[in-house]
């Protein structure tokens, strides 16, 4: 590592505007301090400085990531280190266009480590499913039981051959020197990790936002004008079938009345009828009934 770059204050402000332009002062000096303490190259791309959550302080969180070529030159300086081959194992059974288009099962690697006179092998598995960035699909504030790959990582699609390869040789080396590579991350790793919190994130902000609506009515609520001088109501689309029937029933002879309802509320009828088709033809039938066929 040329020394230079984490001394200089020309390389610092490079490597702040640059590879850690996200991190705030303290997060800067801390991320600093490991390059130094590791002794790895920012502006040779050997180490990152990740600051997920930024736009939200109760978020926040750096993760300093090693990139695989970082972690050979931590294990070349080792002295006892000698490259070792990867294969990865595919299994078509697994194929999943949206969560493992290549069917891969698991990736094995190893490295050897020169001690007490003769070379020994270190193997290390890396599994699709434990490593992949896969997180789940949500709709409508729900999630809905389907799985994907984050497709913000998206060299798990174009290259995951590579991907689950580099975790397996990082779990290799991080067996064969602890020390040397103890909170060490690769950025391949953290990718499910982050793909799990951002899930989690996500749904907590939907539990927030399904609180708040649950207090003015619930995310499944449509907006009804019941034509009393009273402010629009937000009913339930459960309820809301019943409520517009006994409305409607309330006023079977005031036809103008019902006519001007339904008129009113079209829209809402419409969405309802989107949400709830036999709910709503219901309260259609009961309509026309009342005030005939040119009511909404």
């Amino acid at each position: 590592m040329n020394a230079l770059a984490l001394t200089d204050d020309k390389q610092l402000a490079l490597i702040r505007r640059t590879v850690a332009k996200d991190c705030d002062a303290a997060e800067f000096d801390l991320f600093i301090h490991v390059c130094r303490a590791v002794r790895l190259d920012p502006l040779r791309r050997q180490i990152y400085a990740f600051v997920f959550g930024k736009d939200n302080p109760k978020k926040r969180q750096m993760t300093i990531v090693t990139s695989i070529g970082g972690y050979r030159s931590i294990a070349e300086r080792t002295g006892n280190y000698r490259p070792g081959p990867t294969e990865v194992v595919v299994d078509p059974a697994l194929i999943d266009a949206a969560t493992n288009p290549r069917g891969i099962s698991h990736a094995v690697a190893t490295i050897y480590k020169h001690a007490h006179g003769e070379w020994h092998p270190v193997t290390e598995t890396a599994y699709w499913e434990e490593f992949a960035p896969i997180k789940e699909v949500w709709e409508n504030n729900a999630p809905t039981g389907k799985f994907t790959l984050d497709r913000s990582k998206d060299g798990w699609r174009r290259m995951p051959r590579v991907m689950i390869e580099k975790c397996a040789e990082a779990k290799a080396l991080r067996r064969g020197w602890p020390d040397d590579f103890a909170s060490l991350l690769t950025e391949e790793e953290i990718d499910h990790k982050h793909a799990i919190e951002l899930t989690a994130s996500e749904a907590a902000e939907r539990g927030e936002v399904a609180a708040r609506l649950e207090l003015i009515g619930g995310k499944d609520a449509l907006t009804i004008d019941w034509c009393d001088g009273s402010a629009l109501a937000l009913v339930p689309i459960g309820q809301l079938g019943d409520k517009a029937l006994a409305f409607i029933e309330a006023n079977k002879d005031e036809p103008l009345t019902v006519r001007a309802w339904a008129n009113r509320n079209a829209i809402t009828l419409r969405e309802y009828w989107a949400r709830d088709k036999a709910g709503a033809l219901a309260v259609k039938k009961a309509v026309e009934a009342v005030a005939g066929s040119e009511a909404a």
